[in-house]
Protein backbone atom coordinates (compact mmCIF):
# COMPACT_ATOMS: atom_id res chain seq x y z
CA UNK A 1 0.00 0.00 0.00
CA UNK A 2 1.33 3.30 -0.53
CA UNK A 3 2.13 6.17 0.67
CA UNK A 4 -1.30 8.71 1.61
CA UNK A 5 -0.73 12.02 0.05
CA UNK A 6 -0.18 15.04 2.51
CA UNK A 7 -3.02 16.37 0.98
CA UNK A 8 -5.38 13.77 1.73
CA UNK A 9 -3.35 13.35 5.56
CA UNK A 10 -4.06 17.52 5.70
CA UNK A 11 -7.83 17.18 5.18
CA UNK A 12 -7.99 14.46 7.71
CA UNK A 13 -5.55 15.85 10.50
CA UNK A 14 -4.65 18.92 12.09
CA UNK A 15 -1.51 19.35 13.85
CA UNK A 16 -2.00 19.76 17.71
CA UNK A 17 -0.39 19.59 20.87
CA UNK A 18 -0.56 18.39 24.84
CA UNK A 19 -1.28 21.71 26.37
CA UNK A 20 -5.34 20.49 25.68
CA UNK A 21 -4.79 17.13 26.81
CA UNK A 22 -6.64 16.65 30.60
CA UNK A 23 -3.93 15.61 32.63
CA UNK A 24 -5.12 12.16 32.97
CA UNK A 25 -4.16 11.45 29.21
CA UNK A 26 -1.12 12.84 29.38
CA UNK A 27 0.50 9.63 31.49
CA UNK A 28 3.82 10.08 32.34
CA UNK A 29 5.23 12.33 29.49
CA UNK A 30 6.49 15.81 30.36
CA UNK A 31 6.66 18.89 28.37
CA UNK A 32 4.79 20.14 25.27
CA UNK A 33 5.02 17.57 22.21
CA UNK A 34 2.98 17.77 19.10
CA UNK A 35 0.38 15.54 17.94
CA UNK A 36 -2.23 14.76 15.23
CA UNK A 37 -5.45 15.05 15.74
CA UNK A 38 -8.49 14.15 13.67
CA UNK A 39 -10.70 16.74 11.93
CA UNK A 40 -13.77 14.99 11.82
CA UNK A 41 -15.08 12.45 14.46
CA UNK A 42 -18.25 10.43 13.92
CA UNK A 43 -21.04 10.90 16.65
CA UNK A 44 -22.11 7.46 18.08
CA UNK A 45 -25.92 7.35 17.68
CA UNK A 46 -27.26 6.94 21.54
CA UNK A 47 -28.90 4.23 21.95
CA UNK A 48 -32.71 4.64 22.80
CA UNK A 49 -33.38 3.74 26.33
CA UNK A 50 -37.56 2.81 26.89
CA UNK A 51 -39.69 1.22 29.41
CA UNK A 52 -42.79 -0.95 29.39
CA UNK A 53 -45.79 1.37 30.23
CA UNK A 54 -47.81 -0.36 32.62
CA UNK A 55 -51.12 -0.57 29.94
CA UNK A 56 -48.45 -2.70 27.81
CA UNK A 57 -48.02 -4.93 30.51
CA UNK A 58 -51.01 -5.47 31.36
CA UNK A 59 -52.28 -5.88 27.61
CA UNK A 60 -49.47 -8.54 27.43
CA UNK A 61 -50.86 -10.18 30.65
CA UNK A 62 -54.55 -10.51 29.80
CA UNK A 63 -53.25 -12.29 26.27
CA UNK A 64 -51.66 -15.06 27.96
CA UNK A 65 -53.14 -18.03 26.93
CA UNK A 66 -51.48 -20.60 29.86
CA UNK A 67 -50.60 -19.44 33.58
CA UNK A 68 -47.28 -20.23 32.68
CA UNK A 69 -47.12 -17.48 30.03
CA UNK A 70 -47.99 -15.28 32.63
CA UNK A 71 -45.94 -16.08 35.32
CA UNK A 72 -43.04 -15.26 32.39
CA UNK A 73 -44.70 -11.83 32.30
CA UNK A 74 -44.99 -11.33 36.15
CA UNK A 75 -41.34 -12.45 36.53
CA UNK A 76 -39.95 -9.60 34.34
CA UNK A 77 -42.06 -6.99 35.13
CA UNK A 78 -43.03 -7.14 38.61
CA UNK A 79 -39.68 -9.06 40.15
CA UNK A 80 -37.38 -7.61 37.47
CA UNK A 81 -35.40 -10.42 36.76
CA UNK A 82 -33.45 -10.73 33.20
CA UNK A 83 -34.73 -12.96 30.76
CA UNK A 84 -31.81 -15.42 31.41
CA UNK A 85 -32.01 -15.26 34.96
CA UNK A 86 -36.00 -16.42 34.59
CA UNK A 87 -34.86 -19.14 32.51
CA UNK A 88 -32.54 -20.27 34.83
CA UNK A 89 -34.51 -20.37 38.31
CA UNK A 90 -35.22 -23.79 39.74
CA UNK A 91 -37.91 -24.87 41.73
CA UNK A 92 -35.90 -25.53 44.54
CA UNK A 93 -34.48 -21.21 44.25
CA UNK A 94 -38.69 -20.76 44.97
CA UNK A 95 -39.93 -20.10 48.38
CA UNK A 96 -43.13 -19.22 48.76
CA UNK A 97 -44.59 -19.51 52.28
CA UNK A 98 -44.41 -16.90 54.89
CA UNK A 99 -41.59 -18.66 56.73
CA UNK A 100 -39.31 -20.59 54.63
CA UNK A 101 -36.94 -22.72 57.86
CA UNK A 102 -38.69 -25.70 57.26
CA UNK A 103 -36.65 -25.76 53.89
CA UNK A 104 -33.32 -24.31 55.76
CA UNK A 105 -34.06 -20.83 54.83
CA UNK A 106 -34.05 -17.92 57.27
CA UNK A 107 -35.16 -15.51 54.84
CA UNK A 108 -38.82 -13.63 55.83
CA UNK A 109 -41.76 -13.50 53.12
CA UNK A 110 -42.54 -15.16 49.52
CA UNK A 111 -38.92 -15.01 47.57
CA UNK A 112 -36.74 -16.49 45.30
CA UNK A 113 -33.31 -16.88 45.42
CA UNK A 114 -31.01 -15.63 42.07
CA UNK A 115 -28.27 -17.25 41.29
CA UNK A 116 -25.89 -17.88 38.55
CA UNK A 117 -24.78 -20.87 37.33
CA UNK A 118 -24.26 -23.00 34.47
CA UNK A 119 -27.19 -24.34 32.80
CA UNK A 120 -28.12 -26.37 30.11
CA UNK A 121 -30.24 -24.06 28.33
CA UNK A 122 -27.63 -21.60 28.37
CA UNK A 123 -29.68 -19.13 30.70
CA UNK A 124 -27.17 -17.34 32.52
CA UNK A 125 -27.35 -14.51 35.82
CA UNK A 126 -25.49 -11.76 34.53
CA UNK A 127 -24.77 -10.85 37.86
CA UNK A 128 -21.90 -11.91 39.75
CA UNK A 129 -23.05 -12.47 42.81
CA UNK A 130 -26.44 -14.71 44.33
CA UNK A 131 -29.22 -12.66 45.90
CA UNK A 132 -32.91 -12.59 47.41
CA UNK A 133 -35.68 -11.27 45.41
CA UNK A 134 -39.00 -10.83 47.03
CA UNK A 135 -42.14 -11.78 45.87
CA UNK A 136 -45.69 -9.84 46.12
CA UNK A 137 -48.93 -11.80 46.26
CA UNK A 138 -49.59 -11.18 42.61
CA UNK A 139 -46.79 -12.89 41.54
CA UNK A 140 -47.34 -15.63 44.49
CA UNK A 141 -50.83 -16.32 42.92
CA UNK A 142 -49.37 -16.97 39.60
CA UNK A 143 -47.05 -18.94 40.91
CA UNK A 144 -49.85 -21.39 42.24
CA UNK A 145 -51.76 -20.87 39.09
CA UNK A 146 -48.55 -22.26 37.39
CA UNK A 147 -47.79 -24.92 39.73
CA UNK A 148 -51.00 -26.36 39.27
CA UNK A 149 -50.79 -26.48 35.49
CA UNK A 150 -47.39 -27.88 35.41
CA UNK A 151 -48.83 -30.72 37.61
CA UNK A 152 -51.68 -31.19 35.19
CA UNK A 153 -49.65 -31.65 32.37
CA UNK A 154 -46.43 -33.41 33.53
CA UNK A 155 -47.44 -35.03 36.79
CA UNK A 156 -45.15 -34.66 39.68
CA UNK A 157 -40.96 -34.56 39.49
CA UNK A 158 -39.40 -33.83 36.14
CA UNK A 159 -36.98 -31.25 35.84
CA UNK A 160 -35.76 -28.99 38.71
CA UNK A 161 -36.14 -26.10 36.12
CA UNK A 162 -38.78 -23.60 37.47
CA UNK A 163 -40.33 -23.24 33.39
CA UNK A 164 -40.73 -25.90 31.16
CA UNK A 165 -41.89 -26.95 28.26
CA UNK A 166 -45.51 -27.26 28.75
CA UNK A 167 -47.21 -27.15 25.12
CA UNK A 168 -44.37 -28.46 22.42
CA UNK A 169 -41.75 -30.47 22.48
CA UNK A 170 -39.13 -31.87 23.89
CA UNK A 171 -42.13 -31.47 27.02
CA UNK A 172 -40.51 -31.05 30.34
CA UNK A 173 -37.58 -29.24 28.76
CA UNK A 174 -36.57 -25.94 30.21
CA UNK A 175 -37.65 -22.95 28.22
CA UNK A 176 -34.81 -21.08 27.23
CA UNK A 177 -33.84 -17.19 27.27
CA UNK A 178 -34.27 -17.13 23.78
CA UNK A 179 -37.83 -18.76 24.51
CA UNK A 180 -38.94 -15.69 26.50
CA UNK A 181 -38.14 -12.93 24.19
CA UNK A 182 -40.46 -14.68 21.41
CA UNK A 183 -43.28 -14.98 24.02
CA UNK A 184 -42.93 -11.52 24.47
CA UNK A 185 -42.67 -10.66 20.61
CA UNK A 186 -46.15 -12.74 20.44
CA UNK A 187 -47.85 -11.53 23.02
CA UNK A 188 -47.01 -7.62 21.87
CA UNK A 189 -48.78 -8.60 18.84
CA UNK A 190 -51.49 -10.48 20.00
CA UNK A 191 -52.31 -7.58 22.73
CA UNK A 192 -52.12 -4.91 19.64
CA UNK A 193 -49.13 -3.15 21.10
CA UNK A 194 -48.26 -1.42 17.94
CA UNK A 195 -44.48 -1.99 18.97
CA UNK A 196 -42.57 -4.75 20.61
CA UNK A 197 -42.27 -4.76 24.43
CA UNK A 198 -39.23 -6.93 25.26
CA UNK A 199 -38.20 -8.70 28.68
CA UNK A 200 -35.88 -5.79 29.31
CA UNK A 201 -38.19 -3.20 28.76
CA UNK A 202 -40.54 -4.97 31.44
CA UNK A 203 -37.27 -4.81 33.97
CA UNK A 204 -36.97 -1.19 33.43
CA UNK A 205 -40.44 -0.91 34.16
CA UNK A 206 -40.28 -2.70 37.35
CA UNK A 207 -37.06 -0.35 38.50
CA UNK A 208 -38.95 2.86 37.19
CA UNK A 209 -42.20 1.66 38.74
CA UNK A 210 -39.80 0.89 42.46
CA UNK A 211 -38.79 4.61 42.18
CA UNK A 212 -42.47 5.98 41.06
CA UNK A 213 -43.65 4.10 43.90
CA UNK A 214 -41.09 6.06 46.27
CA UNK A 215 -38.70 3.58 46.51
CA UNK A 216 -35.11 4.55 46.88
CA UNK A 217 -31.98 3.93 44.97
CA UNK A 218 -30.17 1.90 46.91
CA UNK A 219 -33.35 -0.35 46.92
CA UNK A 220 -33.93 -0.74 43.11
CA UNK A 221 -30.10 -1.31 43.08
CA UNK A 222 -30.44 -3.99 46.06
CA UNK A 223 -33.63 -5.01 43.70
CA UNK A 224 -32.29 -4.99 40.57
CA UNK A 225 -29.12 -6.88 40.97
CA UNK A 226 -26.82 -4.33 40.10
CA UNK A 227 -23.07 -4.00 41.90
CA UNK A 228 -22.62 -0.40 41.19
CA UNK A 229 -25.06 2.38 42.08
CA UNK A 230 -24.52 3.96 38.97
CA UNK A 231 -25.93 1.09 36.99
CA UNK A 232 -29.26 1.77 38.27
CA UNK A 233 -29.85 5.06 36.23
CA UNK A 234 -30.47 3.11 32.76
CA UNK A 235 -33.37 1.33 34.65
CA UNK A 236 -35.32 4.46 36.04
CA UNK A 237 -37.37 6.10 33.32
CA UNK A 238 -39.82 8.00 35.73
CA UNK A 239 -43.78 8.13 34.51
CA UNK A 240 -44.22 10.80 32.76
CA UNK A 241 -47.23 12.40 34.47
CA UNK A 242 -44.92 12.29 37.64
CA UNK A 243 -42.34 14.54 35.97
CA UNK A 244 -45.27 16.80 35.03
CA UNK A 245 -46.28 16.73 38.57
CA UNK A 246 -42.61 17.68 39.81
CA UNK A 247 -43.03 20.64 37.50
CA UNK A 248 -46.29 21.88 38.46
CA UNK A 249 -44.60 21.92 42.37
CA UNK A 250 -42.11 24.28 41.76
CA UNK A 251 -43.40 27.51 43.09
CA UNK A 252 -44.03 30.56 40.62
CA UNK A 253 -41.78 33.85 41.54
CA UNK A 254 -44.68 35.07 42.47
CA UNK A 255 -45.96 32.73 44.91
CA UNK A 256 -42.26 33.30 46.72
CA UNK A 257 -42.28 37.00 46.36
CA UNK A 258 -45.66 36.88 48.58
CA UNK A 259 -47.92 37.59 45.69
CA UNK A 260 -50.10 34.89 45.22
CA UNK A 261 -52.64 35.41 42.45
CA UNK A 262 -55.61 37.22 44.15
Amino acid sequence: MGEVPRSVLGQLYELADSRELPEEAKGEETGLYYRLRARHRLQEPQAEVDRALDEELVGMFLACRSARDRLVVLLHSRVGLRRGQVAGLRRSDCHLLPDSRTLGCDVEGAHVHVRRRANANRAWSKSKRAWVQPLDFLVVQGFDQYVDERLEKLGAGGSDFLLVNLFREPLGAPMSPAAMGELFGRLSKRAKLGRIVGPHMARRAFGSNVVDAGGSWDEVQMLLGQEHPGSVAPYVIPDRSRVREAVERVPSPRELSGRGER
